[in-house]
């Protein structure tokens, strides 16, 4: 409601007003001039009301104050403002503004309070789920996020990236569950995943010491928040070394990240992947990364499963491999942009789950002849 509102009132201001100030000098002169059976003043107390539609409590009173003025000069030209008839329009059209002008007020109240709120929202996903860069070593990259919170900006799906000496690290997970009740495991996983890159530990070691976070914070939790240690997290992890065509990955319980290369669209399937984080006995131990190409623009596609279990009208999950196929050539922020638009035309109405994306192309050339390069390609690649 708040930001319709300000896209009519920026878009269209001199029109409503005009519309709403024309009436008020038109209809004095017109009942003077029609014939006396015919009056228009009464049409004068719609304009108070369409004013509370997109204006605030002071500029309805304005208008409701002129319209009854613009009532009692009518009025007077017919030698009728004490009959009992002008007297109770006058006394309506009072009454009328001054409700008006309340629920203005209550309604501009919580407005200013929701614009409060957004604005700690969006100051919280910037702390949070940080913006990725554009570049970061050797690849290129853009992301989207969507919550099903409709009023908020986080939610259960989540994205990070950091860089160590030699590698960019990225992470793209889901929180069993939507919205405002999975911030908190959110929030967790992005945490774990920052303190790992910083200390540079190994790609199995930062996996499981994002697992003994989470275990840790539902075990702390779980007597506050019933329900809380019956939360996991669906997490792919991707790790791209500077200077050699790969790219490893681990998942844990996650949707398969996608390759695009030269026109075709690739599924990195894990034949062994772990089970998602947080389940506690049934961890899984030890990681072990998968490794496969990743030349020099190809693209590599992360996302969660708001994405690809995303349904149309007919219950059909969304078709991400095929459609993806057509924009191979495009570039990461254009891939992206082009997956949500078409996304949001295939789910009628709005989109029931958390979704996010992370497009990232590669665009060195990895130096092919080091030993530890070759050694990859001929043992693991794909």
């Amino acid at each position: 409601m708040l930001h319709w509102r300000l896209t009519i009132l920026g878009r269209s201001r001199p029109a409503l007003i005009a519309m709403l100030l024309a009436p008020l000098g038109a209809v004095p002169v017109a009942d003077h001039l029609l014939p006396p059976t015919i009056h228009l003043a009464p049409v004068l107390g719609v304009l108070p009301a369409v004013a509370a539609v997109f204006a605030n409590a002071r500029r309805t009173a304005l208008i409701g104050a002129l319209a009854t003025v613009a009532l009692a000069i009518a009025a007077i030209e017919r030698a009728a403002l004490t009959t009992e008839e002008v007297i109770l329009q006058l006394l309506a059209l009072v009454l009328l503004t001054a409700l008006l002008v309340f629920f203005c007020g209550v309604r501009d109240r919580h407005e200013r309070e929701l614009g409060r709120i957004r604005l700690v929202s969006e100051a919280a996903q910037r702390v949070v789920l940080r913006p990725l860069p554009e570049r970061a070593g050797p690849v290129a990259v853009a992301s989207t996020h969507h919550a099903a919170d409709g009023d908020t900006h986080l939610g259960g799906d989540f994205y990070a990236l950091a860089r160590t000496r030699n590698a960019t690290r990225l992470i793209m997970g889901d929180v069993r569950g939507k919205g405002l009740a999975a911030i908190s495991q959110t929030a967790i996983m992005l945490e774990s995943f920052r303190a790992a890159a910083r200390q540079e530990l190994s790609l199995p070691e930062m996996v499981r010491y994002m697992d003994s976070s989470l275990m840790w914070e539902m075990r702390e939790f779980s007597c506050q928040e019933p329900g809380f240690d019956a939360h996991f997290v669906t997490l792919a992890v991707a790790e791209i070394p500077d200077g050699q065509p790969l790219v490893r990955l681990i998942l844990c319980g996650h949707p398969s990240p996608l390759l695009l290369r030269g026109g075709t669209v690739r599924t990195l399937a894990v034949p062994d992947p772990a089970p998602p984080l947080g389940l506690g006995a049934m961890a899984y131990d030890p990681y072990h990364p998968r490794t496969f190409r990743y030349e020099p623009g190809d693209v590599l596609l992360l996302h969660t499963d708001g994405v690809s279990e995303a349904r149309d009208a007919h219950g059909t999950f969304y078709p991400l491999a095929r459609r993806v196929a057509a924009w191979t050539s495009c570039d990461p922020a254009q891939l992206v942009a082009n997956i949500e638009s078409d996304l949001r035309a295939y789910v009628p109405g709005e989109l029931a789950d958390d979704m996010a994306m992370v497009a990232v192309r590669r665009e060195d050339t990895p130096d092919r002849d080091s030993p530890d390069t070759l050694r990859h390609l001929v043992q693991d690649a794909v």
